[in-house]
């Protein structure tokens, strides 16, 4: 690893990323170190993030509104890509850490720092997508990760910094480890460690609500596309920030969106996750039904190929890549007939496509009818038969000769 004499931190207001700031001066010699707060819609109060991050010593905290930019850039493509990781997971915290590594990179050069810095541990997939993303975006950078490399337990940790002058928490800390955006929340560690253990404490939730508590009688929502992107809910045009917000209100409120999987993180070990992403869940599920109305048989089948591969890019943080760029084209050029509409039925924690129309739609109703109005040439089915089980016919007079 390569030192710096001034650094841009992306900084949480926790232990861990506070802590980064005096330990990166002090013991490794960085003379200046910028913190970069990205809101992403996680909730939190961001000014006393910001005023604790220069009270804990660095030159400059910065706040970045990034909302916008990670529902339209990232969100929206993995939605068009309908970006499941191990078929189950949304992505929702991966496709938000190439977008704060891409702000890290550019506050950097806008200071005239020679380092970015996170405060990563070594086994999680985090470490791997900011480094993989930063070298993406600038190979000739330094990145700095100071959690990485400290090798010190949590106590150790906050006592490391109360000798600065950071403050312990003030409070119980939860036994879970959670990252929250407007996509959904990620949550882990504590009891949810042991696989057999249900996380039947619903403060773990906060998106969804518990099946009791949901409403005795089903909602229709109606969903816009327009060339794969989400543009409208119950036939209101929303930006995208917006829809996101509305979604997770409607599905959250029925209690869908929950996912509880045992996930293969990228450094090898597996990992009992829990996640909400009621919106971007929904999102999903009515644009793959969609596609089926509107794309061709052999681009549906060969575009879920694609689609896995897609997955395993972004949770492996490789945004930023060729091969990424190559899948980016394959899936812009799909999306330009994928526009429509989709109801969706929410009920007791379920949502279910209960409907679909598009000006592009392929279903043909003269074709598709078994009544009197059918089109299609039966007797045509004969030939196309014997041709196409030619090969199978042959392969059996050849093994029963």
């Amino acid at each position: 690893m390569g030192r710096a004499t001034k650094a841009v931190l992306a900084y949480s207001g926790g232990v861990d990323t506070s802590v980064c700031i005096p330990y990166m001066k002090k013991e490794w010699g960085v003379e200046e170190v910028i913190t970069l707060a990205a809101d992403l819609g996680q909730g939190d109060e961001l000014e006393p993030i910001r005023e604790k991050a220069l009270t804990s010593g660095a030159s400059e905290s910065l706040v970045a509104n990034l909302q916008e930019e990670f529902i339209r850039d990232y969100a929206f493509p993995a939605i068009r890509a309908n970006a499941l990781y191990e078929n189950r997971y949304p992505l929702s915290t991966a496709l938000a850490r190439p977008l704060i590594a891409k702000k890290l990179v550019e506050v950097a050069a806008e200071y005239g720092a020679d380092a970015v810095a996170h405060g990563c541990t070594g086994k999680g997939n985090d470490q791997v997508r900011f480094d993989v993303a930063i070298a993406g975006l600038n190979p000739d950078i330094t990145v700095l990760a100071p959690a990485r490399e400290w090798g010190m337990s949590r106590e150790e940790t906050i006592a490391y910094g109360e000798t600065f002058g950071i403050p312990s928490p003030v409070k119980k800390s939860s036994p879970y480890s959670i990252d929250r955006n407007l996509l959904g929340r990620s949550i882990e560690a504590g009891p949810l460690e042991d696989p057999w253990n249900e996380p039947i404490e619903e403060d773990v939730f906060l998106m969804t609500e518990a099946i009791a508590n949901t409403p005795n009688e089903a909602e229709y929502v109606e969903i816009g596309f327009e060339e794969g992107y989400p543009v409208s809910v119950n036939g209101e045009a929303l930006a995208p920030v917006k829809l996101i917000e509305t979604l997770n209100a409607i599905t959250g409120r029925h209690g869908f969106g929950r996912i509880d999987m045992i996930e293969n993180r990228l450094v090898g070990i597996k990992s009992r996750e829990i996640y909400e992403a009621p919106a971007l869940l929904t999102l999903i599920l009515a644009h793959r039904d969609l596609e089926s109305l509107t794309l061709t048989k052999d681009v549906t089948h060969y575009k879920r190929g694609i689609e896995e591969t897609y997955s395993q890019l972004v949770y492996n943080g490789l945004w930023f890549s060729p091969l990424k760029a190559a899948l980016d084209a394959f899936i812009e050029e799909t999306q330009k007939r994928v526009t429509g509409t989709v109801r969706v039925k929410l009920f007791k924690g379920n949502a279910h496509i209960v409907g679909r129309k598009s000006t592009n739609t392929l279903y043909t109703d003269e074709l598709s009818t078994y009544g009197s109005d059918d089109k299609f040439d039966h007797k045509a089915a004969e030939g196309f038969i014997y041709v196409w089980g030619l090969p199978n016919r042959v392969w059996s007079q050849q093994l029963r000769g």
